[in-house]
């Protein structure tokens, strides 16, 4: 009787796990950004770029299965250069279509804003908080059309310091608008939830006041018209960054289960 009980827990605990390994999500995401997305002035974007660094944390977290990437950030870009219809949009819609493992639940993280924001400079900049959240929902449009199963998650965008002037003048006037833009990105996100129910989610909220606050060691400084100034992260701060988008992919697959 005792050798019939053990062989009936040793099956169970065996259905159990594997059960449990069958229910884990495997996920491909797409990141879409800027030269923040892109890593620059990292040594080696590839594994060191916010992107790379979400993912390490991603794998780490027992609730999921594989998880795969691609990282579409470009530096310079504004919402304007990945407008469907363009290269930069293709480029992303042939990454989303190359994943090998079709059956992963598709994530397209999106972070723009910063170079839309900038008072001249990038392309478009200044755009506005209207055009801005248009552009932001035509690029989202194209994307569910053409991915219906895939979800779609908003980034917010992170903290500049005010004297923000490089090759782009951005300053107070820009850091302003970036921050204007939030609102609109979490407006977008609640209509969705009529039209297209579980497809859109606000992603992170927390990495533009931690930024601010960590600026000085997680932030590279940089020389520019305005003096000594914040925008990229440094190799730290772009694992902080990574863990940020990191915890907010995961909450949302949480949610679709």
């Amino acid at each position: 009787m005792k050798l019939y009980f053990f062989i009936a827990a040793t099956l169970l605990l065996s259905f159990s796990a594997a059960f449990g390994q069958h229910k884990k999500q495997n996920i491909n995401i797409v990141f879409i950004g800027n030269s923040i997305t892109q890593g620059v002035q990292l040594s080696d974007p590839s594994t060191e770029a916010p992107p790379a660094t979400a993912v390490a944390w991603l794998r780490q977290q027992k609730s999921l299965g594989t998880v795969e990437f691609s990282n579409q950030g470009h530096s310079g870009y504004t919402t304007l250069d990945f407008l469907p219809g363009g290269n930069t949009f293709d480029k992303v819609e042939q990454a989303a279509n190359g994943f090998t493992d079709k059956e992963a639940l598709l994530i397209f993280s999106m972070k723009l804003g910063t170079n839309d924001s900038a008072i001249h400079g990038p392309h478009g900049a200044p755009v506005s908080p209207q055009d801005y959240i248009n552009n932001v929902k035509t690029i989202a449009d194209k994307l569910l059309a053409d991915f219906p199963k895939a979800i779609i998650i908003f980034q917010h965008p992170i903290w500049y310091s005010p004297n923000t002037y490089n090759g782009a003048k951005y300053l107070q006037e820009g850091l302003s608008r970036l921050q204007s833009y939030v609102p609109r990105l979490d407006s977008l996100v609640t209509a969705y939830g009529g039209t297209h129910p579980n497809h859109v989610f606000v992603g992170d909220k927390k990495a533009f006041g931690y930024f601010k606050k960590h600026h000085l060691t997680e932030l590279i400084p940089e020389n520019g018209h305005e003096g000594t100034f914040y925008l990229h992260p440094n190799k730290t701060g772009a694992v902080s960054l990574g863990e940020f988008w990191g915890k907010a992919i995961e909450r949302v697959v949480k949610k679709l289960k």
